[in-house]
């Protein structure tokens, strides 16, 4: 994922800024979406700057859209592919343009929220008005993440930005053959993509929330793909299709669960929010793996479910995007006491999330500061066994905290 550059970064947070209280993410806390004009949290507006993962129930075909909108489709969609690609997102695998060109993303959001002054506004691609209809589906190929779903008030699902999205993609280093597991389902945008490259069979989508996957299902099947759509905790995995070649997550977590290197076939690859990074790992067998991070910032909300406890302390009902410009859930230290020149760093809040348990946040301030404002490449982890440990540098080296 190439990621936002420290401009694009500042860009989109005042993108999200200006639309007052903009939504996305994927499973967030608190605030609402219950009532027509209720402001949206500051949290998730900002969660929209990176956020990943979504679904909302109910179906939408082309065949619905009429001669005009599958026209303006079909122009959207090519228009989002030269987005992608001048991103750069496409430059390590090229395959992945393809996918993108030939998925109808409005299939998997046919409806969704965007953020108002004062509160929140909801298309669908059932509107009767021509013209929102057509702000759907315009909205539907943005280069943004889409909130999608709520649930009493709280942020459950959302769809994420298309060109982070083919980053992760590419990141992956997917090949022909390979079975990939991904850990939450979201709308099934993500899994259509990996099913168009890599075929049905080979690709297996999780999510815990049976509405969830339900509707993933119904899109992935109006869009005519049919990959393997569990229900389950995805910190489980899913056991009865392993092994797997790739695993790629969704969902922020403290920790790698232990049960997806079970499942990895030799040499795997995974690649997994941790933190506000994203974290990529080679494992060697069963029970070690060792990467680093990407240079990219990365927020999603903590993996939901019993079996992501172990693997992140604030799994609760939450999901899948934490805040550009705030800490995700798994980790909020308290910054009172601190330098602003840190409190507002983007790096600096990164070690504060990834040691929060173990490194007290002046001691983290000193050592940000002693190794020249560290950036992410720099940050590693290790699993060995039931020891995981984050590092600077060198897994052996002097920096090193314990992960649950």
């Amino acid at each position: 994922m190439t990621g936002p550059s420290g401009r694009e970064w500042a860009a989109k947070r005042g993108m999200a800024a200006a639309a007052g209280r903009v939504v996305a993410g994927s499973r967030a806390r608190g605030g609402g979406f219950d009532r027509a004009g209720e402001a949206i949290p500051a949290r998730w507006a900002e969660v929209l700057a990176s956020g990943r993962t979504a679904q909302h129930s109910g179906r939408m075909g082309t065949h619905a859209l009429g001669h005009g909108l599958e026209d303006l489709a079909t122009e959207a969609r090519a228009a989002l592919v030269r987005e992608i690609e001048a991103s750069g997102a496409f430059d390590d695998d090229p395959v992945w343009r393809d996918a993108f060109a030939s998925v109808p993303r409005h299939l998997f959001v046919p409806s969704y929220f965007i953020g108002v002054v004062g509160g929140y506004e909801r298309l669908w691609g059932e509107e009767k008005d021509p013209r929102r209809r057509e702000r759907w589906l315009r909205g539907a190929y943005a280069d943004a993440p889409l909130a999608t779903r709520v649930r009493d008030g709280e942020l459950i699902s959302s769809s994420s930005q298309p060109s982070l999205m083919a980053k992760m993609l590419t990141e992956l280093e997917v090949e022909d053959g390979h079975r990939v597991l991904e850990i939450g389902a979201g709308t099934g945008y993500n899994a259509a993509l990996l099913a168009h490259r890599l075929g049905d069979d080979l690709v297996t989508t999780v999510d815990l929330d049976p509405d969830l996957t339900e509707g993933a299902r119904r899109h992935l099947e109006a869009a005519g793909y049919h990959p393997a759509v569990v229900t389950g905790d995805g910190a489980r995995g899913v056991p009865e299709r392993a092994p797997y070649d790739r695993i790629i997550a969704t969902c922020a977590l403290s920790s790698i669960p232990r049960a997806w290197l079970a499942q990895c076939a030799p040499d795997a690859r995974i690649l997994t929010p941790l933190a506000t990074g994203l974290l990529r790992l080679r494992a060697r067998d069963t029970e070690h793996a060792e990467g680093r991070f990407l240079h990219t910032p990365a927020y999603f909300v903590p993996l939901r479910g019993d079996g992501g406890a172990s693997a992140s302390a604030a799994s609760a009902s939450a999901e899948r995007s934490g805040e550009p410009g705030g800490e995700a859930e798994t980790a909020r230290p308290y910054l009172g006491g601190l330098p602003r020149r840190a409190r507002e760093h983007e790096l600096f809040r990164f070690l504060l999330t990834l040691t929060a348990r173990t490194l007290d946040p002046q001691d983290a301030l000193a050592l940000w500061d002693r190794e020249d404002r560290p950036v992410r490449e720099r940050y590693g982890v290790t699993v060995s066994g039931e020891r995981a440990w984050a590092w600077l540098d060198d897994p052996e080296g002097p920096y090193a905290w314990p992960l649950p």
